[in-house]
């Protein structure tokens, strides 16, 4: 009978059990790709939101090291001293204790008056010698005497400071192991 069927063209068993197992396989398959593909977008995304954050730690980075120079400019003694000076204060002499019991130790005195404020320092970048050697002056300035001799002080006006020394321009201080 089976022959017969089969001579005739009509349906076999074996046939009709295939058709749920491929159509399971097709799904389990189709299953893992979507899987896939919404792990990859999740991992993506991960991705672009580590470099956001990296660049946003570079960048807090940098303003992290300029506050630190800017503090350790500010903190600087002679920059401390300048500003002290500025307000008007005055190094103090040795100092006075007293101890629990009322007694004083040492002798107090007042401090040093301090100096009058020296004008602020001009810099003065170097000259060419393709400029003949003469730098325009701004409106109401003295010209820069070279180097070497002071420029004479108008009535009214302080002293000049001295020149610094001719080979290059002053470099700022620096905190060491910065």
């Amino acid at each position: 009978m089976k022959r017969l069927g089969r001579v005739l063209g009509g349906p076999v068993a074996g046939q009709a059990a295939r058709t749920p197992f491929v159509l399971l396989v097709v799904a389990l398959l189709g299953g893992g790709l979507i899987s896939l593909l919404l792990l990859n977008s999740a991992l993506n995304e991960g991705s672009f939101q580590l470099s956001k954050l990296k660049r946003e730690t570079t960048t807090l980075t940098d303003e992290e090291q300029a506050l630190q120079r800017d503090v350790d400019g500010y903190s600087a003694p002679d920059a401390l001293q300048r500003r002290a000076h500025e307000l008007g204060l005055v190094p103090g002499g040795s100092p006075v204790f007293i101890g629990p019991d009322g007694k004083v130790a040492g002798a107090a005195s007042p401090a040093a008056e301090p100096p009058p404020p020296s004008p602020p320092a001009v810099s003065v970048s170097p000259v060419s010698a393709s400029a003949g050697g003469a730098v325009p002056s701004p409106a109401g300035a003295p010209a820069p005497a070279p180097s070497g001799t002071a420029a004479p002080a108008s009535p009214g006006q302080a002293p000049a400071a001295p020149a610094a020394p001719s080979g290059g321009a002053t470099q700022p201080s620096q905190t060491p192991g910065r």
